[in-house]
């Protein structure tokens, strides 16, 4: 029998756990118990400067020890999203949006059409076949088998130019790099060819076998996180074995080069790419056969200042994308007998960019962005326009990819409000049909997106994306999610996601800023900013909550930012400058070290984005917004989970392990400060459906929970 005393400690230690639970869950304001991370005596001097790395044992990712602590950081991470009692429902209702079949863009290979499809909860989307427009489609790869927990992946593919053969690139736990096969398009059968370790390449068709990229083994290193340098360009001759490929192109002086490599249509000519860290264009070369005898000739300058791409070659004739003398883009022409003549403009810089170009079935489509809504026009091979294609709305459109004697072409539309439609395109009717469509579980006509501008701190107009429920109320209490890049030329177009309807569902708002350093105004603006004008990209950003906020869609305690990547630095940057403007911050995979960044795998391609700590002014510049040295003691940081992957080698996880620990030991606030380590997973590419879905909703989760949102299912 109980005693009195007992009891009565039986009841206060029940009702301190209530007390607790309850605690937790208005408002998730009880101190976290993290692992302690060690730290050592490390300090690097840069130009008569003295920075510390305490974290620097962190960088051995691979080692027991760091895989000790990421052990210990998971088990805390994963102990706080089992507590939040919505954490599962969250889970069921993401499972249900990601239900429904989808496809990728089409691509068409002699009779044959080829296209990705997932049913919806497969790990890894299957490769289709089938004859025609109106053939039964079967299954030609099945990348699900390749793994039981589907953390392999096919994560690209290429067909012969004669038909014959496809080569597809197989990629393990999310690494860049990748093993390539090859199949019998006909007969279904995978031939003995096997090239292991490529990295940052293609398969390349060419007579009777493909280029492709790679480096060197490593010796007595971590692949996963050693500089890569001194990429090669190798052929290999199918029936042969990897040993007995062929050395096409190295540059033993310029260990920061990357290269690829590709053919003319008919294989009359060889083009040859050539890019280099810290450098904002690329170089063109181009011969005519594999001989040694025969060597590569010179397009353009070494100073790879400008973009130039191969759009299209006929005979001698080549059609040209470049950036030279025209930010905007513009499609030149000019003959390889004579490339020092003057070069032909077939279709001049727009006030618009040329954001993509192809040549198909004799017409040249050019896609324009305007206001980073999509326009198509289509021109004849003298550069003479003729029409617009008709698109389905105002969106992202893709596609439109294929050979000079193609009559069909495809092309993808979507928006945020509309899932993928892909689309056959008749190029001599200028007519399109429905070649397949998303059959999504919700109602997308319940939602509605718009644009707006609002004015960034310097009074540079910025447009910006929003998507929210009809009829909603902008009370300055909605739960909102700003998501932005702004690095590297890559625009922010609107594409759908069925991840966001979790947010949108619960009278929340999405908002997209197509912030400075993307390509949404073309080359000016990505110019606007990298490098020592990196600082307007989170000006940008900021200045798109503060709009959010006056505009009553949200306040601080409602707002929560992401990023990957590049824009994992955008956010990590971001919070540090501007912690009292949001509630909860998600820096995925991010580069978060701007001192040591270029010195992992592929990070000194980057240089020319940021600069280089090895510089004395980029050094100083760099130092004032690298997301770990600018963590400050006394700082209320807003709540933060950091995401990753152990097998990230784009952007290595030691980024995100020495972000956190110091975050972890800086801030003595009340707000959860995690990291999320996936395992057996990368930079994202590959991701199995299934640890997607797992992570996107722990996100959601982690997000509503520190808003004190309680969701509605």
């Amino acid at each position: 029998m109980e005693t009195l005393g007992q009891y009565n400690s039986k009841a206060f230690l029940i009702a301190l756990i209530l007390l607790i639970a309850l605690n937790i869950n208005a408002n998730s304001q009880v101190k976290l118990l993290y692992p302690e991370t060690r730290k050592m005596e490390h300090t690097d001097n840069y130009f008569g400067v003295e920075i510390e790395d305490p974290y620097r044992w962190l960088e051995e990712t691979d080692s027991p020890e760091t895989a000790k602590w990421i052990e210990s950081q998971n088990e805390v991470t994963f102990g706080y999203l089992s507590r939040i009692p919505f954490r599962d429902k969250i889970k069921a209702r993401l499972t249900e949006l990601w239900d429904y079949p989808r496809y990728t863009q089409p691509f068409i290979a002699g009779e044959y059409i080829f296209f990705d499809k997932n049913d919806g909860l497969q790990n890894q989307s299957v490769l289709y076949i089938q004859k025609g427009l109106y053939g039964n489609p079967e299954i030609f790869i099945d990348p699900n088998k390749f793994s039981e927990d589907g953390t392999v992946s096919l994560v690209g593919s290429n067909v012969s130019n004669d038909g014959k053969y496809l080569a597809y690139l197989v990629s393990k736990s999310g690494s860049d790099w990748n093993d390539i096969y090859v199949m019998n398009i006909e007969t279904r059968e995978l031939l003995p060819d096997h090239i292991s370790r490529a990295k940052f390449s293609n398969a390349g068709w060419y007579k009777e076998g493909f280029f492709y990229g790679s480096y060197d083994r490593p010796e007595n290193s971590n692949e996963l996180t050693i500089k890569n340098e001194y990429h090669k360009v190798y052929y290999h001759r199918l029936g042969t074995s990897q040993q007995e490929d062929l050395l096409v192109y190295n540059d033993d002086s310029n260990p920061a080069r990357s290269h690829w490599m590709d053919s003319s249509e008919d294989e009359t000519y060889l083009f040859l790419y050539i890019n280099e860290a810290g450098k904002k264009g690329n170089k063109l070369m181009f011969k005519t056969s594999l001989s040694s005898r025969d060597g590569f000739r010179a397009v353009t300058d070494d100073l790879m200042e400008y973009t130039y791409f191969v759009v299209h070659c006929s005979g001698n004739s080549v059609y040209l994308f470049t950036d030279k003398d025209a930010p905007n883009g513009k499609l030149v022409k000019f003959d390889l007998n004579n490339v020092t003549a003057e070069w032909k403009t077939v279709i001049p810089e727009s006030e618009y960019p040329l954001d993509n170009v192809q040549i198909t079935g004799g017409k040249i489509f050019a896609q324009y962005m305007v206001d980073v809504a999509e326009k198509v026009c289509v021109f004849d091979l003298e550069g003479n326009y003729l029409y617009d294609v008709s698109l389905p709305g105002l969106g992202n459109v893709s596609g439109f990819g294929g050979k000079s004697d193609d009559d069909i072409t495809f092309y993808t539309f979507t928006s945020l409000t509309s899932p993928a439609e892909i689309y056959s395109y008749n190029i001599k009717e200028n007519t399109s049909q429905l070649f397949h469509a998303s059959e999504v579980k919700f109602n997308t006509a319940d939602y509605e997106s718009k644009q707006v501008f609002y004015s960034s701190k310097d009074g540079t107009r910025i447009p910006m994306f929003i998507v929210y429920k009809k009829g909603l109320k902008l009370n300055g209490n909605n739960p909102t999610y700003l998501y932005s890049y702004g690095g590297f030329g890559i625009s922010m177009k609107p594409v759908f996601s069925a991840s966001r309807v979790i947010l949108l569902e619960n009278g929340g708002v999405f908002a997209m800023p197509c912030i400075r350093g993307g390509n949404e105004y073309g080359r000016k603006w990505h110019e606007a900013g990298m490098l020592t004008n990196k600082q307007n990209v989170f000006d940008d950003f900021i200045a798109a909550a503060e709009y959010l906020v006056s505009e009553k869609y949200t306040n601080p305690d409602k707002l929560a930012i992401a990023g990957g990547s590049n824009g994992g630095l955008l956010v990590g940057a971001v919070m540090n400058q501007r912690p009292d403007l949001f509630r909860v911050v998600f820096p995925a995979v991010g580069v978060m070290d701007m001192l040591r960044y270029q010195k992992f795998t592929i990070g000194g391609a980057w240089i020319k984005e940021y600069g280089s700590s090895d510089d004395e002014n980029m050094f100083k510049y760099l130092l004032g917004y690298s997301p770990i040295h600018n963590i400050r003691p006394g700082v209320e940081y807003p709540a933060t989970l950091v995401t990753t992957a152990d097998h990230d080698d784009r952007v290595v996880p030691s980024h995100s392990f020495k972000y956190i620990s110091t975050l972890q030991e800086k801030y003595k606030g009340s707000n959860p400060v995690l990291i999320r380590v996936e395992t057996k997973a990368g930079h994202g590419m590959g991701k199995p459906t299934s640890k997607y879905i797992e992570e996107v909703a722990d996100q959601w989760s982690f997000m509503f929970y520190n808003m004190g949102v309680t969701p509605i299912y």
